[in-house]
């Protein structure tokens, strides 16, 4: 069998992509094809991809040529998939012509014509601005969103607002920004866009206000108590042309993109159970260790283990069921939402003042995917098999210290109009994680109400 193997990131997937992974099924029996993750792009610096990795490999599948779909994440791997692979044959169009002349000594290189006159670049419009933006409370947060901003072209901070004057008064004396307490619109006139990062409880206010005065908004998760009002400001959001992103960092981070791309891969085989745990011992005093009405362990941290569950299963399970364990006042330290669909499980695990392993694992038919606390700022992970001595490990770069910064690029590309999509977290996946909230904010309630 003569084995050829081709590369690209069949970004808004057009004829001339078609017709190179024709021409290069021609040229043997078995075609691989390489599809770059989004973080290697951004590393050769593409950074203007319009559709995820995800989009992309179904693009390729949907082809036909593909006899093997793989991901490429790193410098080097082709020399690697070559030897791995037993490839005799790579190839690619004949604009990277003599580029890969260096693996000669490994197989045949061929260079194929592309297809004239057609381009991803050509269907990409590019717009660039200044993101002005404001941040609506002044707290622990507060400080790390502006210092991130700082590692982000095309965004700026331009005021601050806070009812709490004190904290207004730090705020604007350390970053040298102006804090407004008493006057809302005239701190929204200022921006083009505002951070909410106010108390759980006011969220959805201050997006609403927001919104209706035509601004964009990056929340702080959780962003509303009930699937009505979720709804409602996504559709306010539509109505105003304006961007509306909750922010959960990890649907932002390159890592956790791989992990999902490599999930539906196929390398594991059909998944069938998907497990999130994320725990964390608290400050005694904090917010999420004392706040029984509007904080506690789901609150704070169910976002995140709803995600990968959402991503790979999709929104539309048969049924859902919630366990918490309680603490002073009713505020859950530990719940467990297990989610049921059609021959699937899973199972969301957030903790707040109890401590466990705090993993993720995604488990199918022929291996599964471990990625180790923190999963949630995913740098690392492995694909294991029935063979104990198989393992896959996969790691990515990270920037910063906790995703906000890839969280605030996403939001100024959506903006601009300059690559920001909603497959990383959409409309439809946040409203139907407020719809679990919600659910779960009336059982809590039930429970207090019996203290």
């Amino acid at each position: 069998m003569k084995k050829v193997i081709t590369y690209g990131s069949f970004d808004l997937f057009h004829e001339g992509h078609y017709q190179l992974l024709k021409r290069a099924k021609s040229l043997g029996d078995h075609l691989t094809v390489g599809v770059t993750t989004e973080h290697f792009d951004q590393m050769r610096g593409k950074l203007n991809l319009a559709d995820s990795l995800i989009t992309r490999i179904e693009n390729v599948k949907k082809t036909g040529f593909a006899d093997e779909i793989i991901v490429e994440d790193h410098e080097g791997q082709k020399i690697e998939d070559i030897q791995r692979y037993g490839i005799d044959v790579f190839t690619l169009g004949s604009d990277w012509e003599g580029r890969f002349d260096y693996l000669k000594q490994y197989c045949e290189v061929i260079y194929l014509p592309r297809t004239a006159g057609i381009s991803s670049t050509a269907l990409r419009e590019d717009r660039h601005k200044i993101v002005r933006i404001g941040i609506i409370g002044t707290g622990r947060i507060a400080p790390r969103f502006f210092k991130e901003t700082s590692f982000v072209s095309g965004i700026e901070v331009v005021n601050a607002y806070n009812p709490e004057a004190e904290s207004a008064k730090a705020f604007g004396e350390l970053f040298q920004v102006h804090v407004y307490t008493d006057d809302f619109d005239a701190f929204l006139s200022e921006t083009d866009a505002v951070y909410v990062a106010s108390p759980n409880e006011t969220h959805s206010d201050y997006v609403r206000k927001a919104l209706v005065a035509g601004k964009h908004v990056l929340c702080e998760k959780p962003m509303t108590f009930t699937y009505a009002e979720a709804v409602e400001l996504y559709e306010l959001a539509k109505k105003n042309k304006v961007t509306l992103m909750e922010g959960i960092r990890t649907a932002y981070i390159p890592g956790f993109s791989q992990l999902l791309s490599v999930a539906k891969s196929g390398v594991i085989g059909e998944i069938c159970d998907v497990n999130a745990c994320f725990t964390r011992i608290g400050t005694p005093g904090s917010r999420e260790m004392t706040d029984a009405k509007y904080s506690g362990a789901f609150l704070e941290y169910s976002s995140y283990t709803m995600l990968p569950i959402f991503k790979l299963f999709g929104k539309d399970y048969k049924k859902v069921e919630i366990e918490s364990i309680y603490g002073k006042d009713g505020i859950d330290i530990f719940t467990k939402v297990h989610f049921y669909y059609d021959n699937k499980l899973a199972t969301a695990e957030s903790g707040a003042g109890v401590k466990s392993e705090g993993q993720l694992v995604i488990s199918g038919t022929q291996g599964y995917i471990l990625a180790k606390s923190p999963w949630w700022l995913t740098r690392e992970f492995d694909v294991r098999y029935e063979d104990p001595n198989k393992i896959d490990h996969y790691e990515t770069a990270f920037s910063g210290e906790d995703g906000l910064r890839y969280e605030i690029a996403e939001f100024v590309s959506k903006i601009n109009g300059t690559g920001g999509n909603d497959y990383k977290l959409t409309a439809g996946e946040s409203i139907a994680m407020a719809h679990v909230v919600e659910k779960f904010m009336k059982k809590r309630k039930e429970y207090q109400d019996k203290l």
